[in-house]
């Protein structure tokens, strides 16, 4: 049998038809101690920039592919955290993040998918969702915003959105971050308790947490839905945030090593360009 540390990560987190979420805070593949965990995330971090070099020079090169990382999980779960300590490891030139926070005056004009279009990657590049589209599936269910009829009907819609990316080169990694009630009672106690961490406490997180069960009913059924050969769902274990951001590190390792972005070949002939180089000399 193979070892724990040699099972895919993608195959250990992946949602599909009969499988169940992992509880938050198990180790269900990989490092289960911290230093190991930092040692490896750290190690695995030149991989991760090397893989993203090739994917930012094929794009330049005139390649179509891209990368998208939907990130979603209740408050405090780590959506932030996760693009700092994982999407810090490769350069930021080629990564474009985005977060989705409630609708403005005027998104809400438009149809739900027409600000989520505007921040795709483009060829080359990792693109980021802190939060995302699946956000029009979950509050306005959960608070009621709109008719049943209308949030159900965006499954298909989705489905079919992220359909399109992969038709268009984009690859799309949708990760669920999932922690326990209890640990998120410590994050919010942590921002409430610590000055430097209360710039990210919101009062409404509070309503969310009333909300639990409702939420994760919902997630649920997003799950259900939507976790399609083409864009499937990670639920990533993440009560502990040095094992959630292997866990990611990872998945994108995975995923675009499947991809296998190539360095595009030089039009040009590179000893001819030496020899024309050697012959420029110095400057002076």
């Amino acid at each position: 049998m193979a070892k724990k540390d040699h099972v895919s990560v993608r195959d250990a987190l992946r949602i599909g038809k009969g499988t169940e979420r992992h509880d938050p805070g198990t180790f269900p593949v990989g490092p289960h101690k911290k230093p190991k965990a930092l040692k490896d995330l750290l190690d695995s971090g030149g991989r991760l920039a090397k893989l993203q070099e090739a994917l930012y020079a094929e794009g330049v090169g005139g390649g179509n592919r891209s990368l998208l990382l939907v990130l979603q999980g209740m408050d405090t779960s780590g959506k932030g955290g996760t693009v700092g300590h994982v999407l810090g490891l490769v350069n930021p030139m080629g990564v474009r993040y985005a977060g989705f926070k409630k609708p403005t005056a005027t998104e809400r004009r438009h149809h739900y998918l027409w600000r989520i279009r505007k921040q795709l990657p483009v060829p080359g590049q990792i693109g980021v969702f802190d939060r995302s589209h699946y956000e029009d599936v979950l509050v306005p269910r959960v608070q009621k915003l709109v008719p049943a009829a209308e949030w159900r009907k965006r499954y298909a819609e989705i489905n079919a959105f992220e359909q399109e990316l992969a038709d268009a080169g984009t690859t799309v990694v949708k990760v669920f971050l999932d922690i326990s009630p209890e640990e998120q009672l410590r994050r919010l106690k942590a921002r409430l308790e610590t000055p430097a961490k209360r710039w990210k406490y919101n009062p409404a997180d509070l309503d969310a947490r009333a909300q639990w069960n409702d939420y994760q009913q919902a997630y649920a059924d997003i799950f259900t839905k939507t976790s399609t050969t083409t864009a499937p769902w990670y639920a990533v274990p993440a009560d502990h945030k040095w094992y959630r951001n292997w866990l990611v590190a990872r998945l994108l390792i995975e995923t675009i090593e499947e991809m296998g972005p190539k360095f595009p070949q030089a039009d040009f002939d590179p000893e001819t360009e030496l020899k024309k180089l050697e012959g420029v000399g110095v400057p002076g």
